[in-house]
């Protein structure tokens, strides 16, 4: 496998043929890092790709096993698009799994965070169900993911400039 994409410090990587896998080191504790994948309000912040120019109209997160989330795209109600699932696993500062329920071809996605003193080394994986699900995503995630990282990375000048 080992396709490879890299973008500045992120690593985007097709690991088997249903495995997709994006590693970076970001400037910021655990703490830190964690809050802005677990807060609703932080992730709103980051995660939509600005170059896209489709905003986050809302974004709710039960961040507990069993729990659920629900981010929803669009420039208005009437052309949104919406992506949600259920959190299958929640160590605090650790690890997080959920599930992609949006689609029959949904990834389960876990994300890792690897306390590095002052730098949180994050990878997050995306498992799919078939070969043709991870291919048809790869096409976006390969710029996207760079990007929501990129503006990950920004949010936490701000918030450790608070913390």
């Amino acid at each position: 496998m080992g396709e490879r994409v890299s973008s500045g410090r992120t690593k985007v990587e097709r690991r088997s043929d249903r495995e997709l896998v994006v590693t970076r080191v970001f400037d910021g504790p655990v703490r830190v890092v964690y809050d802005a994948w677990t807060k609703a309000e932080l992730f709103q912040l980051w995660w939509a790709p600005k170059s896209s120019g489709v905003p986050m109209l809302s974004c709710e997160m039960d961040v507990r096993v069993g729990g659920g989330y629900r981010v929803v795209f669009g420039r208005d109600a009437s052309q949104s698009m919406a992506f949600f699932g259920k959190y299958l696993e929640v160590e605090p500062l650790s690890r997080l799994v959920w599930s992609n329920d949006e689609g029959e071809d949904g990834a389960v996605t876990t994300v890792t965070f690897e306390d590095e003193g002052d730098k949180t080394r994050l990878v997050l994986k995306e498992l799919y169900p078939s070969k043709e699900a991870l291919d048809a995503s790869f096409v976006g995630m390969e710029d996207a993911m760079p990007e929501q990282f990129e503006q990950l990375d920004e949010l936490l000048v701000t918030l450790g400039a608070s913390a």
